[in-house]
């Protein structure tokens, strides 16, 4: 007879148990008729039977309380077969609650307990301990007689008595519990000795002061006595400083390798015996209180039946942990009441260590279940057991299968294995967020590796059962989005241009707007600029009898590129700081503007210089004033802001408000104009600020005459002299052309320069040896002598011209070099900036000894035309490049040279320029004819270097130079009172030598001076004997330029003759060097040129001076000859 049907083990199917239980008792109740029918029954069967389903039963309650429980079952009682044998007792039974995972008793109201616990606490009933007495009925009511009553009392006062002897061994043998020994309470008796007062304890080691004061000395040894206190003591104390590194020896933490186990391995749990597999407890009598709830008032019963299982070493899922499940908190059963046990059978048990409950949340899990072509199988074991034990949660995992499905199907997958707890773990991630990624999809596969390389596997996913739909849909995608992305580039070019069209439309019709503007600007500052040139022109001759301001801008208006090209730009703007000398004549106060700025130093010097302008002209050293008021040096605010932008000063002080504002409180109400260096379009904006007038032409002029092509049309309009040359050349061809057409006119010319048109101080310079690499020169000669007067026709010079002009092209490229390799290393970038430039090609006079001059003039706004200096040039690094002047000039006679001055001057004002210029010459003997030439060879419209040198001259020696005979003369010393001498004893006094020359130069570089303070450099002169005298008129001036760097200076140096003066400046100048340099410290400077420059010039003096010499000895000699001969006759 089928008893019961095998259920799986599960506590939630507690339902599908009590069916089967009730199924195997109709089959029993209809075996029993069926039996009773035919009128035998087997009482062994039915006994049997009954005791099966009875074991049945109790072994499925033990499974269904101990599952939902999570516990272990109570230990069997010791007197099961007693109990089994007296169930048929029939005595009064109590009814006690018990929670089963707590294992305590829970009182409720009304019932009775075997042991009254409140009574026991307040020691007024009977103790819940069995204890020995005098021996009994074998069954009785659980009671004590009153001795045992009163043996309870006495054990539950020595109980709460802690102080009572026999408390601990009552605790002890009674509950269990071994309390700590006590130790006596004596009273402290008081001591008749006297009491010492002071400190009983040790001063503490501290760091000396010494070592607190300087922290650099060896700290003091620690003790062992100072280390028991500690680390942290030691610290405080400052025997270790707070940033020291400390190591423990040994150290507290040890290394060791973790042992990792297998997490597949699980450890084996032993069978614990079930609390009612023995019998002891009456199944029938159980009860579930599903209503009952714990509360922290609940007293716990002594009686401890459930032990609590071990936790499992199983996996738990990070994020999924569930609140635990509300077990069956208690149970009802009747227990028959104990029999009494006779005194030697009456042992009192220990009772086992309470323990925690384990929670059911730590149970072993690891589900796996295969996925072939996208399914699952949903009747296997394993998915069915996965499937129980996340029914809570099924929900979500049957989304996150679908998405599984989907993309193995999709990938035609054949077989994929998954990791349940993963899944699950996943599931719950994405419950309410967004769908998973591939990768968190495979993440879940256990053959991670194999799906994965399926997957990346090209065309795969059109292998699936809608791949040919897919890849249909694919190819539409693709060509719809190479359609649309090809017409979203053409709109987006198309957008892009147009926003360009517009951009640029606007930024130029912005940029139209302010060019307009800014020429109207320009148009009006031009015309502001003529007016007040045409009112300076009516007012010069009273102002410049009157008090007036000038203001000196010595800016430097050459083009951009010119600009950027120029080393220390801003020195060399201030290489004419000799504007100051103008304080000469007392009716004028000077303004400075300084393009670099001054130190206290510098400004010391110069206000020194100035004072002595007094002195210089009574001879009296002691009769010195102060010129601070008559000048002042300001520098604009806008050079700070563009440091590196090379604009001209002009510029500077166009963005410089405050300086402006400054100079318009200092002129107002008086008579000012402003003399500018190179003009340029920014000195008329200053001028229309300040509303004043400038002394210089139009910036458009000048810049047009200024440059060499035209100051050929100057020079060819004046019909002065100038040397072979062709101008406006701006072609290679024509280069190429003209250079022939040069040469075969003048084939005695040796060397040919090329000049760029912008440039200025020999520096867009180059030069070639044409007739030296001229392969037909000998023939050209022949051809010339042949024709002799018939050269200069075209038709003679053909063959010549043609076969010249053929190899011109291979010496340029050969042959041609530039003068400054700093500016044009190489004649390619010459040849690039002479064809975008413009230039002129120049014949170089054909003869060895070669002078050039300069001179200074200036036309007045009345038309009158003034010689302000005429000098002899003196070069150092290149021929071509004038390093210094000596004044006057003593190399042409002074009629031609003023002829020449003045035809030129006429040109430039006939084409409207005003103020000061300069003209450069070069002489020569003529090789053919042995006469003196003079050519003009270049023109700049600006206030030169000399210009300003020569007004330091006037100012140190208050000279004035005779333009008749360019002798400059000084006035002659005032005589000194001397006492009457006897008559026949007076002398004839020698007349005072009042012939003045000069040396001076602005470009004297030298890197050691930076090292020399000006103070240090000053007391080095004057032990050298490097000074001016002034009753003398002779010594040696310096000008101040750089005043940082202070690599830079400008020195004049005047003497009574030509040669003492230039020796005295080579002099001077070796003294310097020799001693602001060392033999391993030369520096670079351009000293030594000057001086080997000078000393060709001192011995081609000397030459001249002897053969004057003997020249007026001839002409003594034939004079005294001719008077002799009259005599005689």
């Amino acid at each position: 007879m089928p008893i019961m049907a095998d259920v799986n083990n599960h506590p939630e199917e507690v339902g599908q148990i009590l069916v089967k239980v009730q199924e195997d008792l109709h089959q029993l109740k209809h075996k029993l008729l069926t039996q009773a029918q035919n009128g035998t029954i087997d009482l062994t069967a039915l006994e049997n039977a009954i005791n099966k389903t009875e074991h049945d039963l109790k072994v499925r309650s033990e499974q269904v309380v101990g599952e939902i429980n999570q516990q272990f079952s109570t230990l069997p009682s010791l007197e099961a077969q007693l109990q089994q044998r007296e169930q048929s007792y029939t005595g009064p039974v109590v009814e006690s609650t018990w929670d089963l995972q707590r294992g305590d008793e829970i009182r409720r109201p009304g019932s009775r307990t075997l042991i009254e616990t409140s009574e026991l606490l307040r020691g007024m009933d009977t103790q819940p301990v069995l204890t020995l007495g005098r021996k009994t009925p074998r069954y009785q009511l659980t009671g004590a007689t009153p001795g045992q009553k009163l043996k309870q009392v006495w054990s539950m006062r020595v109980a709460q008595n802690p102080h009572n002897p026999q408390n601990r061994t009552v605790m002890q043998d009674n509950f269990g519990v071994q309390l700590p020994q006590l130790e006596d309470r004596k009273s402290a008796t008081p001591s008749s000795a006297k009491i010492v007062k002071g400190n009983t304890v040790e001063h503490l080691t501290v760091l000396p002061k010494a070592n607190r004061v300087d922290p650099q000395l060896i700290p003091p040894a620690i003790s062992e006595d100072d280390a028991k206190h500690g680390i942290l003591s030691l610290i405080e104390r400052g025997l270790i400083p707070p940033a020291a590194e400390l190591t423990l020896d040994p150290s507290p933490v040890h290394h060791r390798m973790a042992p990792l186990h297998d997490p597949m391995e699980k450890s084996g749990e032993k069978a614990k015996p079930s609390p009612m597999s023995d019998g002891s407890f009456n199944l029938a009598s159980i009860k579930l209180d599903t209503n009952f709830k714990a509360t922290e008032s609940t007293v716990s019963s002594v009686v401890r039946g459930i032990r609590p299982s071990p936790p499992t070493h199983g996996k738990h899922r990070k994020g999924t942990e569930q609140p635990s499940k509300t077990p069956v908190m208690a149970k009802k059963f009747e227990m028959p009441l104990q029999p009494m046990s006779s005194p030697g059978e009456s042992v009192i048990k220990g009772k086992p260590p309470p323990t925690t409950p384990a929670s059911g949340d730590f149970k072993a899990s690891n589900y796996r279940f295969a996925m072939q072509h996208g399914k699952v199988r949903d009747t296997a074991p394993d998915f069915l057991a996965f499937k129980q034990h996340y029914c809570l949660s099924w929900g979500a995992i049957v989304s996150m299968f679908k998405h599984l499905e989907r993309m193995l199907t999709e990938y035609a997958v054949p077989v994929a294995f998954i990791h349940g707890d993963r899944l699950a773990d996943l599931s719950l991630e994405y419950e309410l967020d967004s769908q998973p990624t591939l990768d968190d999809l495979l993440s879940v596969i256990i053959n991670k590796e194999d799906v994965e390389s399926i997957l990346k596997r090209p065309g795969r996913r059109y292998l699936g059962p809608d791949g040919e739909f897919a890849a249909a849909t694919k190819i539409q995608a693709t060509w719809k989005r190479f359609r649309d992305r090809r017409k979203y580039l053409e709109y987006r070019r198309l957008k892009w241009a147009s926003g360009v069209i517009a951009i640029t439309w606007v930024m130029n019709v912005k940029m139209s707007q302010v060019r307009k503007q800014l020429k109207r600007t320009r148009i009006a500052e031009l015309e502001g600029f003529r007016k007040r040139a045409k009112l300076l022109s009516t007012q010069w001759n009273r102002m410049k009898h009157s008090k007036r301001v000038i203001i000196h801008v010595p800016s430097l208006g050459y083009n951009q590129p010119i600009r950027d090209s120029i080393k220390d730009f801003g020195i060399r703007q201030n290489a004419q700081m000799g504007r100051l000398c103008d304080l000469k004549d007392p009716n004028v106060d000077v303004i400075y503007i300084s393009p670099v700025p001054v130190n206290d130093e510098t400004v010391q010097y110069y206000t020194k210089l100035l004072g002595l302008k007094s002195a210089i002209d009574s001879g009296d050293v002691d009769k010195q004033g102060d010129m601070t008021d008559r000048y002042k040096i300001i520098v604009p605010e806008a050079i700070k802001s563009f440091p590196t932008h090379r604009m001209c000063l002009a510029t500077h002080l166009k963005y410089s408000p405050r300086a402006l504002r400054r100079i318009k409180n200092l002129i107002r109400g008086r008579d000012a104009y402003i003399v500018p260096g190179m003009p340029h379009k920014d000195d008329l904006s200053v001028a229309h600020i300040l509303n004043i007038p400038l002394l210089c032409t139009e910036p458009e002029i000048a810049h047009l005459y200024t440059s060499k092509s035209g100051a050929k049309r100057i020079f060819q309009s004046a019909n002065v002299a100038i040397p072979p040359s062709e101008f406006d050349v701006y072609s290679l061809p024509q280069l190429h052309e003209s250079l022939a057409q040069l040469v075969t006119d003048n084939l005695e010319v040796k060397t040919w320069v090329l000049k760029i048109d912008d440039e200025f101080d020999g520096r867009g310079i180059a030069y070639c040896n044409v007739t030296t690499y001229l392969e037909s020169h000998q023939w050209a000669l022949k051809e010339a002598k042949r024709y002799g007067d018939k050269w200069s026709k075209k038709w003679a010079q053909e063959q010549v011209f043609m076969k010249i002009q053929s190899e011109i092209p291979d010496i340029l490229e050969h042959w041609c070099f530039p003068v400054d390799s700093k500016v044009y290393p190489t004649w390619p970038a010459f040849l690039d900036a002479f064809l975008a430039k413009g230039g002129i090609i120049e014949a170089r006079p054909p003869a060895e000894d070669i002078t050039a001059l300069t001179a200074d003039m200036l036309l007045e706004p009345n038309g009158k035309i003034s010689i302000v200096s005429l000098g002899d040039q003196i070069h150092a690094e290149t021929p071509y490049k004038c390093w210094g002047l000596s004044v006057p000039q003593s190399s042409v006679e002074p009629a031609q040279l003023n002829d020449a001055c003045m035809r030129i001057a006429e040109a430039c004002k006939a084409r409207g320029v005003v103020g000061y210029f300069t003209i450069d010459f070069v002489t020569f003997i003529d090789p053919k004819t042995d006469d003196q030439v003079l050519w003009a060879v270049d023109l700049s419209l600006s206030y030169s270097d000399s210009t300003t040198m020569n007004n330091l001259l006037q100012f140190v020696a208050g000279g004035k130079l005779d333009i008749n005979t360019h002798i400059y003369n000084i006035p002659p010393p005032k005589k000194e009172p001397k006492k009457r001498r006897p008559k026949g004893r007076e002398e004839e006094e020698v007349p005072p030598n009042t012939n003045r020359f000069a040396v001076m130069s602005t470009q004297l570089v030298h890197s050691n001076l930076a090292v020399v303070h000006y103070s240090v450099f000053f007391q080095m002169c004057r032990a050298h004997g490097i000074g001016f005298d002034i009753k003398e008129k002779q010594g040696s001036i310096f000008t101040l330029i750089d005043s940082f760097n202070r690599e830079n200076l400008g020195m004049i140096t005047v003497g009574d003759n030509l040669q003492g003066t230039l020796g005295a400046f080579a002099r001077n100048l070796s003294v310097i060097h020799q001693e602001i340099s060392a033999p391993n410290m030369q520096g670079e400077s351009n000293f030594k040129a000057v001086i080997q420059d000078i000393e060709s010039i001192l011995g081609t003096t000397v030459l001249n001076a002897d053969e004057q010499t003997r020249h007026e000895d001839q002409e003594d000699s034939s004079s005294q000859q001719g008077t002799h001969s009259q005599t005689q006759s």
